[in-house]
């Protein structure tokens, strides 16, 4: 029996919520009953210990301005202990208004225009914003796919790192789209060899926190003091608990030259760069007190990621679902069905109110996959896949 509401949807038309007035700009209108499956935010009730720790600081503080607080840095150290057993000191903690934000700000903290920037693709899509929009180079390692999984072209890695003019790895760890979570051995051979050619190591460790059964975590900077002086290590409490809204990201340097560049291209780019006083206190009050919370939600995500899994093996083998091992997107292989990705994107969203985020988003080697976010209660996903089924018929087999 869960201590907490994982069936209630608040719906979110008209509110600003981009990933729900989509379906209205695509359809026209909203059909009654249909959330979407897209955009990386959760479709559950705000965790109580949040909601009432916030009213309780509304009824007893002013709004004026404000900075993180010891008990605000202590929380986030505490959190890195528990959940990721690593080690941080307070003054490592940079707060920024996003992970976006953060990978945007080293970009330009750490190289320079014409410089290469490494992704390892197919990949989350604001990555490749943060280098065409800062006139950086796109340093592509493509993923190998093997099956229901990808790893990591080595030898084309190393090929690139070794390149004097790639000057920055940005890492998704746990990955996004993939939803791999990279083992210690990877990461071990990730951060020798950027080490070796000096390349700076930017993790977006975002989705840290929902890694699925079997599964571990290892953040990047915990491995050694080494790998901690060669990265910045972008975490949030955004994903975990779903306070994206809050716009409140911790970015965790250790190396005092790399966190004083980061911190001077913040000012320079944004003159006074503070979280808001909400998004500090609902970290805190998350962080301390929402753990349990999290526990349940990861035994929602799996059970929907086992539903999906067991109805497209009987209704849609052609379609491939990808192992999920970490984050709560889970990644899907249309490919088989024979339709050309934007027909397919149409099909799903306008035929059966499917609303996912579209493979191509994410680079050429997303064409034709869908990405699931299976944040959300269960009896919707049961839900999405009768309307699913429907299509048989219209479906080239």
């Amino acid at each position: 029996m869960s201590n907490y509401d994982f069936e209630t949807v608040v719906f979110r038309e008209g509110v600003g919520s981009g990933k729900w007035d989509e379906i209205k700009h695509t359809l026209g209108y909203t059909p009654k009953g249909i959330i979407p499956f897209s955009v990386a935010d959760m479709e559950f009730v705000t965790q109580p210990e949040v909601v009432d720790g916030l009213k309780h600081f509304l009824d007893t503080s002013v709004l004026g301005y404000a900075q993180p607080t010891e008990s605000y840095k202590m929380a986030v150290k505490g959190w890195m202990k528990r959940r990721h057993n690593w080690d941080i000191e307070t003054d490592w903690i940079k707060d920024t208004h996003g992970v976006i934000n953060a990978f945007f700000t080293a970009v330009k903290a750490f190289t320079k225009e014409g410089e290469g920037v490494m992704l390892m693709t197919p990949v989350y899509y604001p990555m490749y914003m943060a280098i065409d929009r800062n006139n950086r180079v796109l340093v592509e390692n493509k993923l190998i796919r093997t099956g229901d999984t990808y790893k990591i072209d080595f030898e084309d890695f190393e090929s690139k790192a070794k390149d004097q003019n790639t000057k920055l790895l940005i890492l998704c760890s746990p990955h996004n789209p993939s939803g791999r979570v990279w083992t210690q051995e990877e990461l071990l051979k990730i951060g020798r060899i950027c080490i070796d050619n000096d390349v700076v190591i930017v993790s977006d460790e975002i989705h840290f926190d929902l890694i699925m059964p079997e599964y571990h975590h290892t953040v990047f900077a915990s491995i050694s003091d080494e790998f901690a002086d060669h990265s910045v290590i972008c975490t949030a409490p955004s994903k975990t608990f779903n306070l994206a809204g809050l716009q409140t990201s911790n970015v965790i340097i250790k190396n005092k030259a790399l966190r004083d560049a980061f911190v001077k291209e913040m000012m320079k780019e944004d003159g006074n760069p503070k979280c808001n006083i909400l998004g500090l206190e609902g970290c805190r009050l998350a962080y301390e007190h929402c753990e349990g919370w999290l526990d349940e939600v990861l035994k929602v995500i799996d059970t929907n990621r086992q539903v999906i899994t067991d109805f497209m093996a009987e209704e849609f083998p052609q379609v491939q679902i990808m192992k999920l091992e970490g984050t709560y997107l889970l990644w899907m292989d249309f490919n088989g069905l024979g339709i050309e990705c934007h027909e397919l994107a149409r099909i799903l969203k306008e035929e059966a109110h499917l609303f996912f985020d579209d493979g191509y988003i994410f680079g050429e080697a997303g064409e034709g996959f869908e990405r699931w976010n299976l944040a959300c209660p269960t009896k919707y996903v049961r839900e999405a896949l009768e309307r699913l089924k429907k299509l048989k018929p219209f479906i080239p087999h």
